[in-house]
């Protein structure tokens, strides 16, 4: 019996143990899902601090509960910074950031930095996954010339596949199992080897003809919301100067059952998907000669909002005779999306910066982020107010730009001096002293 046979053995009577390489917003729900169905897993981080909050059973991530990872650890969850562990797994699933360089190209430090920590402890018998949304050809370019250099061959002595995230953080009625999923494998072999190993955890597999499929199939997911944002990010603009509210007109369309999906207007695009991951496919494209025209258009309409937002903050405090420079200004929310603790990519770090190169005096509340960590930005040394009617009042403007749902908004809408709203929270008092933005 071969090793892959040998391993599509221990597949079956669920004897296998998964690694989890990175346990941030997409590892640590996959790392949990497989302990949860009975799997043995070892979820790898080189952070030492989430090592230690999953040993002491606490969470991280504000959706998953203490005791989902407290009962994990109990059971089938182990965790671990030694990548020499990765010997002992039969899966390794690779689940680090891809996010951009300052030249707006892929930035491929954390794969291949992971493929380089679990290069030597590579052993026949194993599948290697990588979940990390990336350009076409990722997984042949990058995964299958580290195994070959260890003595492996995809489909012979050890299987390779592309199976790409779909998390939405915070969504409370699609998760880790229930999502359906994507996975390509490099041979026919590395894809039954694959499907086999993710179906003991998720309910539905959609298998595709190459990991290329799949890597294109995950690009153009977040590239459809990515050019409808910016589409209605464009009408946006357009509908304030022609006095018209467009959530209503969004709302509206949205009556028609049939060939329109809504999309909402925002101060910009955030998280770890729809704002980055639309260049990888612009970056690759240019290999080949084309040129993505509709992707960068709707980048470039997206990154165009905070400033917008700034622009109309600057027109509030107008309209009561102040400047930016001096002024008292709160920034409501600045998680990338409302009710998750999640910052990555946010616009609210970009209005901060912005706002703050104006001289604003600024603070911001967010029930679910305390304090700003450190950033690929940068370090910012603030803390969230509290939100009670003296600190309301002591602002000269709020930017609502998170609608978290466990805010008091009638608080802020009867002590506030100006808003300016970019979310749509506030409809019935535009033109008083509501701004849209």
């Amino acid at each position: 019996m071969d090793a892959l046979a040998q391993l599509q053995q221990r597949i079956q009577d669920k004897s296998i143990r998964v690694g989890v390489l990175g346990l941030g917003y997409v590892g640590l729900p996959l790392a949990l899902r497989f302990a949860e169905a009975g799997i043995s897993v070892t979820g790898f981080d080189i952070d030492s601090k989430k090592i230690d909050a999953l040993r002491a059973g606490t969470s991280y991530i504000n959706y998953l509960e203490d005791h989902r990872i407290a009962e994990a650890v109990q059971g089938k969850l182990d965790t671990s910074s030694d990548f020499s562990q990765a010997s002992e797994c039969d899966a390794l699933i690779i689940c680090v950031p891809t996010p951009l360089t300052r030249h707006r190209e892929p930035d491929m430090q954390y794969v291949t930095g992971t493929l380089d920590a679990i290069s030597p402890h590579l052993r026949p018998g194993q599948l290697l996954s990588l979940e990390s949304t990336t350009y076409p050809g990722t997984t042949e370019e990058l995964l299958v010339p580290v195994l070959q250099r260890a003595g492996l061959e995809p489909g012979t002595n050890a299987a390779c596949v592309y199976s790409p995230e779909r998390q939405d953080p915070g969504n409370a009625h699609f998760d880790a199992h229930n999502i359906p999923k994507l996975i390509g494998g490099v041979t026919p072999r590395c894809l039954d080897i694959g499907r086999s190993i993710y179906q003991l955890a998720v309910e539905q597999l959609v298998a595709v003809s190459s990991p290329r499929v799949a890597e294109m199939a995950k690009l153009l997911e977040n590239i459809q919301r990515a050019v409808n944002i910016g589409l209605v990010n464009e009408m946006k603009l357009l509908a304030g100067k022609m006095g018209v509210d467009i959530f209503e007109v969004v709302d509206a369309a949205a009556t028609k059952p049939f060939g329109f999906m809504p999309y909402y207007p925002g101060p910009g695009l955030g998280g770890h998907c729809i704002p980055i991951d639309p260049f990888y496919l612009t970056w690759k494209a240019r290999e080949y000669g084309i040129n993505t025209r509709f992707i960068e258009l709707a980048g470039e309409v997206n990154r165009a909002m905070p400033e917008h937002v700034v622009q109309t903050t600057e027109h509030a405090l107008n309209e009561q005779g102040k400047a930016v420079r001096g002024s008292r200004i709160l920034i409501l929310g600045i998680a990338y999306k409302k009710n998750v603790d999640d910052l990555r990519e946010s616009p609210a770090l970009e209005l901060i910066d912005r706002l703050q190169e104006l001289g604003a005096e600024l603070s911001y509340h967010d029930p679910h982020i305390p304090q700003i960590p450190p950033v690929r930005r940068g370090t910012y040394q603030m803390h969230s107010i509290s939100l009670d009617a003296e600190n309301v009042q002591r602002q000269d403007c709020i930017i609502l730009c998170t609608d978290h749902d466990d805010v008091d908004y009638e608080l802020i809408s009867h002590h506030a001096a100006k808003i300016v709203d970019c979310r749509g929270r506030w409809r019935s008092q535009l033109g008083q002293k509501t701004l849209r933005a």
